[in-house]
């Protein structure tokens, strides 16, 4: 009787809410919209730069410190693979203690950890900070979808979402732009260090103009409700998929750019730290097709979207298997636009999908998602070191197989 009778109370309660309350989620050409876009846009963008500025330098920290191109791509391995497990932690303490906090102190930390690395001499120093920096960048990921997918009027999430992943696009650009001309330019470390600098400004930034969340709501952190909620979500009949989805796309998508520098790098083309470098504009095409694939998603649905999105990955992958220049530069504009589409799709299906605890739930997404880019970036190692560019395209091929498999499936299954 009792629980009838609140069950009463509560229904009571939800009718009788002011019309006025949906009106403090935050709606497209609205001052707040223009903040909240501007700030989770330069925290994307500093956090992918952070997070991948080694990636067009593998090469030189192969020579400088005498590793192999599998132990050199542990700068970057370490870094997602520390910022996956951090995600685990990260997202539920959101839930309890709020997001913009959160978000702030890993931004700061991760830039500082950066500008610390370039004043590494030991090649175990740089991985330790590497490691930090990755572990401090756990706090922005998922937090930042969550923040959105809470605040933003439900018409726009999907487009906002894509503003969020243009920003991620457009990071990994600038990063791997920066260190790949400043090396060339002047070493490694200076161009590390500008990062870091760069990154720590839009902390700042980040800190200043982020609205205060206003429908957030906190859980209390107890492992009794962590491992309720984790069983709650990996019951759910879409969400392991979308789990599944984010392992194979970024492990794809990272293994793909690990070793294209070690292929441009050698013969028969020789190109230059700096070309290879600026090879990183490709990024903008993500940029373009992230905010598209939200808004094809609202008239298209997300199944339809994501598998035309991984499906251009491959046509992209493919292309790049021709031993022409000229062909491998619009290969990777391909499938770095088809990534960063179907990225977008499944980041933002995530919000929706959860039915409480949306936090964690976009925590496991990215914890599958970086532990892809972790997993799969090293062992691209082995196929490059044994088969060449070919052995790499194999194994890419298998990975993006596997995703277009997942997709189909939620999109079959209505999920």
């Amino acid at each position: 009787m009792s629980r009838s009778i609140q069950a009463t109370v509560d229904d009571n309660a939800a009718s009788e809410a002011p019309a006025s309350a949906a009106a403090t989620y935050i709606r497209r050409g609205t001052p707040r919209f223009m903040r909240v876009t501007l700030a989770l846009f330069s925290a994307g963008l500093a956090t992918f730069a952070l997070l991948y500025c080694v990636q067009p330098i593998l090469p030189v920290l192969s020579r400088q410190f005498g590793v192999s191109p599998a132990a050199s791509s542990l700068s970057l391995s370490i870094s997602t693979g520390l910022m996956a497990l951090g995600l685990l932690v990260t997202g539920p303490l959101s839930d309890a203690i709020g997001r913009k906090s959160v978000m702030v102190t890993a931004l700061m930390l991760a830039a500082i950890c950066t500008l610390l690395s370039a004043t590494m001499t030991s090649w175990h120093g740089i991985l330790l900070m590497r490691a930090l920096m990755g572990l401090s960048l756990s706090g922005v990921a998922a937090v930042g979808m969550t923040y959105l997918s809470e605040e933003m009027d439900v018409r726009v999430v999907a487009f906002s979402m894509g503003l969020y992943i243009s920003g991620n696009s457009i990071g990994g650009m600038s990063g791997r732009l920066l260190s790949g001309v400043l090396t060339d330019l002047f070493t490694w470390r200076i161009a590390v260090a500008a990062i870091g600098c760069f990154s720590l400004a839009s902390a700042l930034m980040f800190w200043k103009i982020l609205p205060a969340s206003r429908h957030f709501r906190p859980i209390p952190l107890r492992p009794r409700n962590l491992m309720i909620n984790f069983r709650l979500h990996w019951r759910d009949q879409g969400l392991p998929w979308l789990f599944a989805e984010g392992f194979l796309l970024m492990g794809a998508f990272v293994t793909l750019f690990n070793y294209i520098g070690y292929r441009l790098l050698d013969a028969p083309w020789h190109l230059s730290q700096a070309v290879v470098g600026l090879l990183s504009v490709v990024y903008l095409t993500g940029s373009w097709s992230s905010p598209k694939a939200g808004a094809l998603t609202s008239r298209l649905g997300r199944g339809p979207v994501m598998l035309g999105a991984t499906a251009m990955m491959l046509l992209g992958l493919l292309i790049t298997a021709f031993n022409v220049l000229w062909l491998i530069l619009p290969g990777m504009m391909l499938f770095t636009a088809g990534f960063f589409a179907a990225h977008a799709v499944a980041s933002g299906w995530i919000g929706p999908r959860a039915r409480r605890a949306r936090g964690q739930a976009s925590s496991l997404y990215l914890f599958s998602y970086y532990a892809g880019s972790s997993v799969a970036g090293t062992l691209g190692g082995f196929f490059w070191h044994g088969y060449g560019w070919n052995g790499i395209t194999l194994f890419i091929s298998f990975l993006l197989i596997l995703a277009l498999l997942v997709a189909w499936r939620l999109h079959s299954k209505n999920l």
